[in-house]
C-alpha cells in the first residue's frame, strides 16, 4: 500500500446559509482502522463526502499525498467511498442490477478485485442479478460493502456499513474487514452507531460533534483516560473536584459521574468512591447526550 497522508485543511462545507462542517482540520494516516463517530446531523457523512471528493468543499482543501483531490483522477485512483445505497432514484425505482454496480466500480477503481467481489457475493447470498429495487436494506448494505472490500483503494471510506445487517452477517462482515486489513495494511474509516460491535476494531477514534472534530485519538488510550465515578454524591463531588467531568447522573443520595483525564493527569486518591473503566459507546453518550455536563 502507499505510504500516503490525507490531510483536510481548515475544511467549510455550507449548504445555504447554513454551516455543516466548521474549519475541520484532520489528517488520516495509512495502515489504521478509524472509527468515525458522532449523533445523527454532526456532519460525518458530508465529511467523508468531502474527504473523497464527492462534494466540494465551500473553503479549505483536501489533499492525497501533497495532491489536490478535488477533480484529481491520480488522487481518487486510491481513494474510494461506498456510499449508501437507495431504492428509489430520483427518477422512480432504481432498477439497475447489482452486477450494474459492479461493473461500473470495476470501471472506477483501477485495482478492483472482481474474484473478491465473486466470493463476498457467494458468502453475503447477494443475487447478483437482482434489481437494487428489489433488494432489502441489509442486501443493499452487502452491495456498498463489497465495493468497498473489492475496490482495493488505499483509503476507503464506509458510511453505516452494517445498517440492515442482522448479527450474523454483521459478525460476518467485520471479520472480513479485519481479514482483508491484515492481509493489505490499507487504511478504513468507518462511520457507525452500532459502537459497541465495532469499538475493538478501531485503532483510532474520531469523535464529530455538531460539525467540529471533538477528538481524535488511539481508542486503547482514549479509554485509559475514561473512567466512571459512583458513590455517595458528597464523595463524588468532592473526587472530580478540578476534574473534565461529563454526564452528572442523581439517584438519590448517591451519584455518577463519567471523567475523561487530561493526558497525563491521574485520578485522586483516598476517596470512597467505585471507580469503573468506561466503553466506548458509554464515553460517546457521555460526551454527546443531550445532559453532557462538562467541567473543565
Amino acid at each position: 500500500m502507499s505510504d500516503f497522508k490525507l490531510v483536510c485543511n481548515d475544511i467549510v462545507k455550507k449548504y445555504g446559509k447554513k454551516e455543516i462542517l466548521h474549519n475541520i482540520d484532520l489528517e488520516i494516516e495509512p495502515g489504521k482502522i478509524y472509527g468515525l463517530i458522532g449523533r445523527n446531523g454532526a456532519g460525518k457523512t458530508t465529511l467523508l463526502s468531502v474527504l473523497s471528493a464527492q462534494t466540494p468543499a465551500t473553503s479549505g482543501n483536501v489533499t492525497y499525498s501533497g495532491m489536490q483531490v478535488w477533480e484529481n483522477q491520480e488522487a481518487l485512483d486510491h481513494i474510494c467511498f461506498s456510499r449508501e445505497l437507495n431504492a428509489i432514484s430520483a427518477y422512480g425505482p432504481n432498477n439497475l442490477k447489482v452486477k450494474d454496480y459492479f461493473k461500473s466500480a470495476e470501471a472506477f477503481f483501477p485495482n478492483w478485485d472482481k474474484e473478491m467481489a465473486k466470493r463476498l457475493c457467494i458468502e453475503f447470498g447477494l443475487e447478483e442479478k437482482k434489481r437494487i429495487s428489489k433488494l432489502s436494506k441489509g442486501m443493499m448494505s452487502m452491495v456498498t460493502i463489497i465495493i468497498a472490500l473489492a475496490s482495493k483503494a488505499d483509503i476507503t471510506f464506509m458510511d453505516e456499513p452494517v445498517a440492515g445487517l442482522d448479527v450474523v452477517a454483521r459478525d460476518q462482515f467485520y471479520r472480513e474487514l479485519l481479514n482483508e486489513y491484515t492481509e493489505t495494511g490499507r487504511t478504513f474509516i468507518v462511520s457507525t452507531h452500532i459502537i459497541e460491535e465495532a469499538a475493538d476494531l478501531f485503532e483510532e477514534t474520531i469523535l464529530l460533534k455538531d460539525g467540529n472534530i471533538l477528538l481524535k485519538e488511539n481508542t486503547l488510550d482514549l479509554l485509559d483516560r475514561a473512567f466512571h465515578i459512583s458513590g455517595k454524591a458528597e464523595d463524588v463531588d468532592a473526587f472530580i473536584q478540578g476534574l473534565p467531568t461529563y454526564r452528572m447522573e442523581n439517584i438519590g443520595r448517591s451519584k455518577g459521574a463519567t471523567v475523561l483525564l487530561n493526558p497525563g493527569q491521574e485520578l485522586p486518591t483516598g476517596f470512597d468512591v467505585t471507580v469503573q473503566p468506561v466503553s466506548l459507546q458509554n464515553l460517546f453518550v457521555a460526551l454527546c447526550g443531550q445532559d453532557a455536563a462538562s467541567r473543565m
